[in-house]
């Protein structure tokens, strides 16, 4: 059992090092930044969606930026589109679940915002109507997905693909370029 878990443990930190070796990845997560900083600098929001485990990955880097991350500060507008159980259920009762965050997002989304939409294969339908939703209202779409991208990969204004096909290490990424960009934004518009 030791050597398994050592196995995972370098499985994790080899996708992280292809990440640092690839430069325009990097530059796209520099891009992301850049642009969270601007869209808040504008007093806009920054939405979050995603299923299952990437789900609670949109609720935690919302958390980051509407909360706090390394400082005390003044809250940013960041949201995980799906908290509101009510809503949800609704929507997708009323509706289908593949309308659920597209019908979020054109409820909260302005030109200016971004809509982070996390999903490791890159195909699920209702991130795809959101981001579709999001370019309708004119929003910046940052798409988090694996090696692929799926088909956001043709829909998103920025892809942000982990090098990896593994869901559990792509989902482990996703949170870490997602605390890059949050330290980041954070030390930006606050130091």
């Amino acid at each position: 059992m030791k050597s398994r878990i050592q196995h995972i443990i370098n499985e994790s930190i080899n996708v992280k090092k292809a990440i640092v070796k690839d430069e325009a990845l990097i530059n796209r997560i520099e891009l992301a930044t850049s642009w969270c900083i601007h869209t808040f600098q504008h007093e806009g929001k920054v939405l979050f969606c995603g299923n299952g485990g990437s789900a609670a990955d949109a609720q935690h880097l919302a958390a980051e930026f509407s909360g706090r991350f390394y400082k005390d500060r003044a809250p940013l507008f960041a949201e995980a589109l799906h908290v509101n159980t009510s809503f949800l259920t609704a929507v997708a009762n009323d509706y289908s679940f593949e309308r659920t965050y597209a019908r979020m997002v054109q409820a909260m989304g302005k030109p200016g915002d971004i809509l982070f939409g996390i999903t490791t294969s890159g195909n699920s339908s209702n991130i795809i109507l959101a981001i579709e939703e999001a370019k309708r209202l004119g929003m910046k779409t940052i798409a988090m997905t694996g090696a692929s991208g799926g088909q956001v990969r043709n829909i998103c204004d920025l892809l942000l693909n982990v090098p990896s096909t593994d869901t559990p290490r792509i989902q482990e990424t996703h949170i870490t370029i997602g605390h890059i960009i949050c330290e980041l934004v954070e030390a930006d518009l606050f130091d």
